[in-house]
């Protein structure tokens, strides 16, 4: 099958969250065909350039998010009527909270294929006095009501660039058109393709979501006004409604993921967790290895940011110092991207140095901090496994976290771990390690406390966790559900290629399952069965079992009905029964599924 993969921000480039397990699948799933569609985020990600793809990655198709509209064509005075009303329909949905969202959305879609796009209309002043009367319409939220003019333009240029997939040249034939199935591989904008092609071609959609991006709007404030904030967060989740609902399946990473997409309408039917697919070949030195790591080491491994909160983990280690003094704290990352990361990092290392002073042996002796701040590729670190190994115990102090991965790669190097309670932790840890409150740096001290004391339940929960990461965690479970996924998806919406026959019925498997029994089933261009050379053809009681000797076939031989090609029953010499009666019975399963998925 032929699968359009939509990406935001990741995928094909060398940077972006959704790099990694899209080349993953990619790679795993090679028995597919990819067309990847992929928005960028900014100049740096293309310059940044694109990881190598491999051959069953069939083209790819890139549209840019972060620059300025292109000039569109201008509309006449009956399109600009179609665009008033569609707006309009729109905007009150988003200001009331009204049904038509959706009928405004497929509107201005089939607006813009038809007439070349929608980027100076939705920067038109029709657009800002849609905007301003839906505002000021009954029933519209206090906070969107006081919105004024430089707020409905400020929205209108965000809506402009969330709404840019709508006016792209992929809806075609030879489009999104020709593909077989549409995986998002976020939710939000990405998705915005995949309701198109559902809606122009119908073309079934699967929507991945291992971060939510509703709720990123929700938490993003930036410099944007109190009515801009409420707009977008109303845009985004009437947006997010929509991919839910038309959505045929719904992979959420987590059960917080899953919580928020049911919270938003998603229907639970729809919804299965697939959880994130980890390297898990890279941890098993360290894991299986018989190094226990430094038993006064405590760990923390991430990207150096506000919501990890490294704050209160530097306090709860002043309450372990106090109490062990032989203890050591780990920091292993590199502070998040821009000048706010820098700063932050800055004032950690100030707080460290604030909390604990160089200490020294003696009056003639260099003092050292019992807080190091390190990074990959460092000499005390030059792989990611071997910042866990170098302590016993991996701490995660975070406040916002989504899917833990710091603390699945601990969970594979076999490290005993205290995390606080936040995102999919409780989840993922599922009762082998530690969590305490968030912002609680007592209870954090507590708990590193209670597993720097005793080596045996680290030891324990240690190979707990690393068999609990094994068994749900790698990259081949993931690989496992999504095969399993495309198949039941495309079992209910048949391969569209070209016809079979002169019919036009369409042809919904390329390959027969009988292309996968030894021996040559069929024979091409639609000519003639030609018989194995290992096989019997004759006549036989074709009730679909094994006969004997003397039913109806050459003595010593075994009558397999179960499969036919072209109407002809095959026969199987007898010491040929046992290799083959088992894949035949899996392909005449494999046919019946076809039989009634593919109807």
């Amino acid at each position: 099958m032929r699968t359009g993969l939509l990406t935001d921000g990741g995928y094909p480039y060398a940077t972006g969250e959704s790099r990694l397990w899209c080349d993953r699948l990619v790679r795993g799933l090679d028995q597919h065909e990819f067309d990847v569609y992929a928005l960028s985020r900014s100049a740096h990600q293309e310059a940044s350039g694109r990881v190598e793809l491999p051959p069953q990655v069939r083209r790819v198709r890139t549209a840019p998010l972060w620059t300025a509209p292109t000039a569109g064509r201008a509309y006449g005075r009956r399109d600009r009527r179609r665009f008033a009303g569609h707006f309009g329909e729109l905007a009150a949905a988003v200001c009331g909270g009204g049904p038509d969202f959706a009928a405004g959305l497929y509107g201005l879609a089939e607006l813009a294929r038809e007439r070349g796009g929608l980027h100076t209309a939705l920067r038109s002043e029709t657009a800002v006095r849609a905007l301003e009367s839906a505002c000021r319409a009954p029933g519209a939220g206090r906070t969107v009501q006081a919105a004024g003019i430089p707020d409905h333009l400020a929205f209108a240029g965000l809506l402009e660039r969330a709404l840019r997939p709508l006016s792209l040249d992929w809806y075609t034939e030879d489009g999104l058109g020709s593909v077989d199935l549409c995986h998002a591989a976020a939710g939000g904008t990405a998705a915005l393709p995949g309701l198109l092609a559902k809606r122009f071609f119908g073309v079934p959609l699967l929507v991945t979501e291992y971060g939510i991006q509703l709720r990123s709007h929700f938490l993003a404030g930036g410099d944007r006004s109190a009515p801009v904030r409420a707009l977008l967060a109303a845009f985004h989740r009437a947006l997010a409604a929509e991919v839910y609902a038309q959505a045929a399946v719904i992979t959420p990473g987590n059960t917080h993921a899953r919580r928020w997409q049911e919270k938003c309408g998603a229907d639970p039917a729809k919804v299965r967790t697939v959880h994130p697919g980890m390297e898990a070949a890279r941890f098993t030195a360290v894991g299986e290895g018989a190094d226990p790591g430094d038993p006064a080491t405590l760990v923390w491994v991430g990207r150096i940011e506000p919501a990890k909160d490294l704050i209160s983990l530097l306090h709860a280690f002043a309450e372990v110092r106090r109490q062990e003094p032989g203890a050591v704290l780990r920091i292993v990352g590199t502070p998040a991207e821009g000048p706010g990361g820098a700063a932050h990092l800055a004032h950690c290392r100030a707080l460290a140095a604030q909390l604990f002073p160089d200490e020294a042996a003696g009056a003639h002796a260099v003092g050292t901090n019992p807080v190091a701040f390190e990074e990959i590729g460092g000499p005390e670190a030059p792989e990611l496994a071997d910042a866990y190994a170098g302590g016993a115990v991996v701490v995660l102090s975070s406040v916002v976290e989504g899917f833990p991965v710091s603390l699945v790669e601990a969970m594979f190097c076999g490290r005993a771990t205290v995390s606080t309670d936040v995102g999919a932790v409780v989840e993922v840890i599922g009762g082998t390690g530690l969590v305490v409150p968030p912002r609680n740096p007592r209870a954090l001290a507590d708990a590193c406390l209670a597993l720097l004391r005793d080596p045996a339940r680290r030891e324990r929960l240690g190979a707990a966790a690393r068999a609990r990461a094994l068994e749900l965690f790698t990259v081949e479970q993931n690989l496992a559900a999504f095969r399993g996924i495309y198949l039941d998806l495309i079992s209910h919406c048949p391969v569209r290629r070209a016809p079979e026959h002169d019919t036009g019925e369409p042809r919904p498997f390329a390959h027969p399952a009988e292309s996968h029994v030894p021996g040559n089933w069929t024979a091409g261009g639609g000519g003639p069965v030609r018989t194995p050379s290992w096989a019997w053809a004759g006549p036989g009681p074709g009730d679909g079992s094994l006969a004997g000797a003397g039913g109806g076939g050459t003595p010593g031989a075994v009558r397999v009905d179960g499969l036919r090609a072209g109407g002809l029953p095959v026969g199987v010499p007898a010491a040929d029964a046992r290799a083959v009666a088992v894949p035949v019975s899996r392909a005449a399963g494999a046919v019946a599924a076809m039989g009634e998925g593919g109807r």
